[in-house]
């Protein structure tokens, strides 16, 4: 399956990102991103030891994982080398390289077997893809029956804090991106649009049932940091 043009943007936007990615992304969410992802992967039971983290990027979920269950093993997917590249070196400053292994792929066409994983993960990966339902389902056929699916993403904080989360996006994440580089600069002036557009053509209730449609049931979302953060989790039927 080819790259689509949205998803060959991502992967342009992102790939002169790695080296100093999660320093960066944590001071530009206000510290917010590693709690988010801590609360990403206290959805994911003990007792889920093959786990596959789509979208890995630099492996920080992956590595959370693996603290997580001294047990489990990890298998982490993304499209771009450049990130991978900061991902294993990572990996292997943390003395977790016999238990996550960091592949080249695509969450559109997983390189792996049927029901091969107790749980699945994804993070900040469905504004980047064209086929969110398909997308879903593949990501469904890669776990087992009674495993866990779950994934972060960026909300939309409503009430009061919608006009501040505009101001921030629209202004201040440019110039503080501008600060750091071009590079983030340019990711600062996407997400705003990027994150409301996906909104739109996924209001929450339509992207609650596409989980279902994709073959999942106990579906539940929390919003977190007013909003800013939003992780969806739900389980395959046994």
């Amino acid at each position: 399956m080819e790259a689509s043009t949205r998803t060959r943007h991502a992967r342009e936007l992102f790939a002169p990102l790695g080296p100093g990615y999660d320093r960066y992304a944590r001071l530009l969410s206000f510290g917010r991103d590693p709690r988010w992802r801590s609360f990403l992967v206290s959805r994911i039971p003990r007792e889920a030891i093959r786990v596959l983290d789509v979208a890995t990027g630099t492996a920080a979920v992956a590595i959370e994982l693996a603290r997580a269950e001294p047990a489990r093993t990890i298998v982490g997917v993304d499209q771009s080398p450049e990130m991978l590249a900061a991902g294993r070196d990572r990996v292997e400053r943390e003395g977790l390289d016999g238990r996550i292994e960091l592949r080249e792929g695509r969450a559109e066409a997983l390189p792996f077997s049927d029901e091969d994983f107790d749980a699945v993960t994804f993070t900040y990966l469905l504004r980047y893809v064209d086929d969110v339902p398909a997308t879903l389902r593949e990501l469904v056929r890669a776990v087992r029956p009674g495993g866990t699916v779950a994934m972060l993403e960026f909300g939309l904080p409503r009430g009061v804090w919608r006009p501040l989360w505009e101001v921030y996006v629209r202004v201040g994440l440019p110039s503080a991106g501008a600060l750091v580089s071009p590079g983030w600069h340019e990711v600062g002036s996407f997400l705003g649009p990027s994150i409301r557009g996906f909104w739109e053509r996924w209001p929450e209730p339509t992207l609650l049932e596409a989980w279902r449609q994709a073959g999942l049931e106990d579906v539940r979302a929390q919003r977190l940091s007013v909003g800013g953060g939003y992780v969806v989790w739900g389980q395959r039927p046994s």
